[in-house]
């Protein structure tokens, strides 16, 4: 029996199963510093001016209390809450709304969190959310208070972007561009990558300001993945067909194959035919990728092109132009095409991002929704799943080939990953 070649994949850490755990161990306990901090800064602000006969500042910092626990529902989480001297004597005092004196058990560690604001909560909306942990007499979060977590998340996504990747490997990803209007008068480009690692697990690769999706900017973004450490290319990438992706793609990882994304290729062949045939065109085009081989999906391509490019020829170039792209999907395993075939990662995604962003149109600057955005899709990223099937990855990443999503037998001329 001749010796195989598949390489064998490093195994994945230990998973936490409970999300509670997951966000602790991610920096739960360091954005709960950083929100305290943020509140003692704007004490220390509101008394700056408030001097002794000598010149020197009354109210100063003073160390930190005890520290204490409060019990969650992963365990205790141990707390240092800061302090101040009032030399004065006046009497100046500093109480956490966040982690009031008489804290000592929380449902959950989200309720700690200002990151409430990053679930979709306004910053008037404050006062109620902080009730659901604290009680009635919980204390709303400032707007001052809330400006120095924006700078804290604008300061995380920076270092995120500049984080090594050298040890990551995808085997699949999802690109598109999302537009998000800041301000009335100004959009701005996401340009958002979602990866699948080698164990099948969907990771944000990356999300910038793109400006316009164009490839300049996809070429910049790539680049800048691979002067990271991002060397090996992913065996397939799926996109809108619009993108400036395609062709950045093409330069920065040669070796990707492209894969158009089925909905968005739906969509823009059902605005070029009227309301009244629309039904019956996306029917014919759902037989297309809905078909078991590649050869019954040709058949059902030639058959749509048949019946309506007469009366629809605009409509159908749009379909025939990206045949071969639109069925690369069918050489890889069969339980991966429900995730391949689309971009819904980032399009379910995205509906969050949307309506939170909507919700805060006073958000401010094109850096800040970034950071926004950013740390929604952080918290987004914990409750991504498995993809189907990911036990097949192994094969995919060691180039065993594929036909009609089956394992092809003879692999003769399969080349080592």
């Amino acid at each position: 029996m001749a010796q195989s070649t598949l390489r064998a994949l490093s195994q994945p850490e230990e998973q936490v199963t409970d999300p509670l755990t997951e966000l602790l161990r991610s920096g739960a306990r360091e954005l709960i510093a950083q929100a305290v901090e943020a509140e003692l800064q704007v004490l220390l602000e509101q008394h700056a001016e408030h001097r002794l006969p000598d010149g020197r500042k009354a109210v100063v910092r003073n160390g930190y209390l005890p520290e204490r626990t409060v019990q969650t529902g992963i365990g205790n989480v141990e707390i240092k809450v800061p302090k101040v001297r009032d030399r004065s004597g006046s009497g100046v005092r500093f109480n956490s709304a966040l982690l009031p004196p008489y804290l000592k058990r929380a449902r959950s560690v989200e309720e700690l969190l200002p990151w409430l604001y990053l679930k979709g909560v306004s910053t008037g909306d404050y006062q109620d959310a902080l009730a659901a942990l604290l009680g009635d007499q919980a204390k709303g979060l400032s707007a001052n208070t809330i400006s120095r977590l924006k700078q804290h998340w604008i300061d995380d996504h920076r270092r995120w972007c500049q984080r090594d990747l050298s040890q990551k490997r995808y085997v699949y990803w999802w690109a598109d561009g999302v537009y998000s209007n800041v301000r009335m008068e100004d959009r701005l480009c996401l340009l958002v990558i979602i990866g699948v690692t080698e164990h099948g697990r969907k990771e944000l690769v990356v999300v910038e300001d793109g400006y316009r999706e164009s490839e300049a900017s996809w070429s910049e973004l790539l680049l800048g993945l691979r002067e990271r450490g991002l060397t090996t290319s992913p065996k397939l990438a799926t996109g809108d067909g619009a993108l400036g992706f395609w062709k950045a793609l093409s330069k920065c990882y040669p070796d990707t194959r492209h894969q158009r994304c089925w909905v968005h290729k739906t969509a823009n062949i059902l605005t070029a035919v009227p309301k009244s045939v629309q039904p019956k065109v996306k029917a014919a085009l759902h037989e297309i990728w809905m078909a078991e081989t590649r050869a019954d999906a040709h058949k059902a391509f030639d058959r749509a092109l048949v019946r309506f490019e007469s009366k629809y020829p605009g409509a159908m170039e749009r379909l025939r132009k990206d045949r071969e792209e639109l069925l690369a999907f069918y050489d890889f395993p069969a339980e991966h095409w429900t995730h391949i075939r689309t971009t819904n990662p980032i399009e379910s995604t995205f509906a969050t991002v949307r309506l939170r962003t909507q919700r805060a149109r006073n958000c401010g600057s094109r850096e800040t929704t970034l950071a926004m955005v950013y740390k929604l899709l952080e918290s987004a990223q914990r409750n991504w799943k498995r993809i189907k099937g990911f036990n097949l990855l192994t094969l995919v990443v060691n180039n065993v080939k594929f036909k009609d999503g089956e394992q092809v037998q003879d692999q003769s001329d399969r080349n080592a990953a």
